[in-house]
């Protein structure tokens, strides 16, 4: 039972602080964005998740990625080729673990997301190799509601803003 519990607990869903505007944060969501974590693949919420929608970041609520955008990369972690508006994702050199990487950051939110690879589909060629903790999916039947309705042009048939 406290195992259940536990469980339970470790998986909770992001929240707000009674006094506060910052997010309750998971301890794996916690590790990814705060720590520059990486969750295991194959085994996070969105690397599988086909339905249609926004990503957006677990700190700052800013929309990241569109699932149109969306790609399996084999990898077991959501990939993308590109973000819903560059400017919402800092890229900078990551030479931990004795890679050179680039680190995806999101910006309003200071917060780590994943990874950017330069081997990704056209148009871009890149991957965006991103995790799961670090995003929350607004699916495209709760946009309004959840105060993106201004995303929904995404997912027109020629999509400009």
């Amino acid at each position: 039972m406290l195992k259940n519990l536990f469980l339970l607990l470790l998986s909770t869903p992001l929240a707000l602080n009674a006094n506060d505007t910052k997010p309750v944060l998971t301890p794996v969501q916690e590790h990814v964005t705060m720590q520059c974590g990486t969750e295991p693949p194959f085994r996070n919420e969105f690397w599988n998740n086909h339905r249609e929608g926004i990503y957006v970041c677990i700190i700052s609520g800013e929309p990241l990625f569109s699932s149109k955008d969306k790609f399996d990369s084999g990898t077991g972690w959501p990939s993308f080729f590109k973000p819903i508006t560059p400017a919402s994702i800092e890229e900078k050199k990551d030479a931990s673990h004795g890679m050179e990487r680039v680190e995806a950051r999101s910006v309003k939110g200071n917060s780590h997301l994943g990874h950017v690879f330069p081997d990704g589909p056209a148009p871009t060629g890149l991957r965006y190799c991103i995790n799961s903790a670090s995003l929350r999916f607004i699916p495209l039947e709760n946009l309004e509601k959840e105060g993106y309705g201004k995303y929904k042009y995404l997912f027109t048939p020629d999509p400009k803003p």
